[in-house]
């Protein structure tokens, strides 16, 4: 039978195409051979590349603004959408495995081609949303370290794209390494810094628990969901489904299997570590602003000038900028990849590793500049919650598919998510869609 009527049959309408990411595709080895552990250490690394997109620079300023409007209140929402990352990065992973497709190329093969354009069109919005954040970030932590002014932070981000490029021709494995490294930098920065802040931790656990006022509170809503949209991004649904892939599994149903296993183990381990730095850059805000009377603080630059009296060290400031910058690296690194698995998978285009990088890069750059010639430093506060808002907003387009698959037996074969899993999947997909539907009747209502 040929691959294309082995796809109708499966419910597919298209024929499954080129691997995805094929420059990597099943690159690094799963030894048959040995004890499990060090067959789940082979599956150690998209865990926490995925993390990377839940502790990126938009993310901050969210969390700050957050932090020091409504002190602890919204570690709810944080845990929350951790919470909701971790099954959908399950799901996405689940999709690889069982189907050899990741999301770009689910959509692509399942819809009609109007229907995967549009899709891919609002993919490519959420990754340019990203970038916008990771160009911000980045150029603001270059700015709190060297100094350097942000418009000139601006157009230096661009040169990232040789960094990615040296990594990618090492190895995947390099490119893991690199990303693992600095979020242990990211964490021991923000362990030194929660320390010198001492949180009241009776009042921190309180913040875990839920309110109906994060919801009522249309102000408190708003930056619910840029933490929701800078959790719970739709990019990452998309790179966790090609990097998992890099990983050479069997192809017997008992291989899938300890595949998917270790898969999930892998990003549910690093999405809790993502949760610590999230909740930290919340808290921290909380501890120093909120309580000390700054409840309007959602600029990163404010942030860092106002650390080092309000916490007497002087050290606190080189450490949340060092934290940030490693934060725009990283990002930088994994928005990449998801934007060649978004552009690969949907229209089936190759471009070369640098020019997808430039384009997308670019696309950023220009109203980030903008912004910052403009407004300054304050216009770059606004447009990174619009855009972790952005991302909230296009995060169904990527979920409801997502769900969709993974539930179809047709599709997934004896790898369908369980029936328990899928019913808290759709409640998941659900919930992010009242919340956004509220956010636009709230923004019109206030118009």
């Amino acid at each position: 039978m040929d691959q294309l009527s082995d796809d109708i049959l499966t419910g597919w309408r298209r024929a499954r195409g080129e691997a995805s990411l094929s420059d990597v595709h099943r690159s690094i080895p799963v030894y048959r051979a040995g004890p499990s552990w060090r067959r789940a250490l082979a599956f150690l690394g998209p865990g926490y590349m995925v993390a990377v997109g839940y502790m990126d620079p938009g993310n901050w300023a969210t969390s700050i603004a957050g932090g020091s409007k409504f002190g602890y209140t919204l570690l709810v929402v944080a845990l929350v959408s951790n919470i909701m990352a971790i099954v959908l990065q399950s799901l996405a992973a689940r999709l690889a495995i069982a189907s050899g497709r990741d999301l770009a190329q689910a959509c692509r093969d399942a819809y009609p081609r109007p229907v995967a354009f549009v899709l891919w069109l609002l993919a490519e919005t959420a990754i340019i949303a990203t970038d916008i954040a990771e160009v911000i970030g980045t150029a603001i932590g270059l700015n709190l370290i060297f100094g350097l002014p942000l418009e000139l932070g601006v157009i230096i981000t661009a040169l990232d794209v040789f960094l990615i490029l040296w990594l990618q021709k090492l190895g995947f494995r390099w490119v893991e390494a690199f990303v693992i490294a600095l979020l242990g930098v990211i964490a021991v920065c923000f362990a030194a810094q929660i320390v010198l802040a001492d949180p009241e931790w009776g009042a921190v656990l309180r913040g875990f628990a839920p309110t109906t006022e994060i919801v009522t509170n249309p102000e408190m809503l708003y930056l619910a969901l840029g933490i929701l949209g800078a959790t719970v991004m739709p990019h990452n649904l998309y790179l966790h489904s090609g990097i998992v892939q890099t990983r050479a599994w069997g192809e017997s149903l008992p291989e899938k299997r300890e595949a998917l296993r270790f898969a999930t183990i892998d990003s549910t381990v690093a999405l809790m570590f993502a949760l610590l730095v999230n909740a930290s850059i919340l808290i921290l805000a909380a501890a120093t602003f909120h309580v000390s009377g700054r409840t309007e603080v959602a600029e990163i630059g404010d942030a860092h000038a106002l650390l080092a009296p309000l916490l007497g060290a002087a050290i606190a400031p080189t450490l949340f900028g060092v934290a940030l910058l490693a934060c725009g690296l990283n990002s930088t690194v994994t928005a990449t990849l998801a934007g060649q698995i978004v552009m690969e998978g949907f229209l089936r285009i190759r471009l070369p590793a640098w020019m997808r990088r430039l384009i997308t890069r670019g696309i950023a750059i220009i109203p980030a500049a903008g912004v910052t010639v403009w407004y300054g430093e304050s216009g770059t506060a606004h447009l990174l919650i619009l855009t972790q808002v952005i991302l909230s907003l296009q995060l169904s387009f990527a979920v409801f598919p997502l769900v969709m698959f993974t539930a179809d037996r047709a599709r997934m074969g004896d790898l369908v998510a369980p029936r328990w899993l899928a019913a808290f999947a759709w409640v998941i997909a659900l919930v992010i869609a009242v919340l956004n539907v509220k956010l636009v009747w709230d923004f019109f209502l206030a118009a």
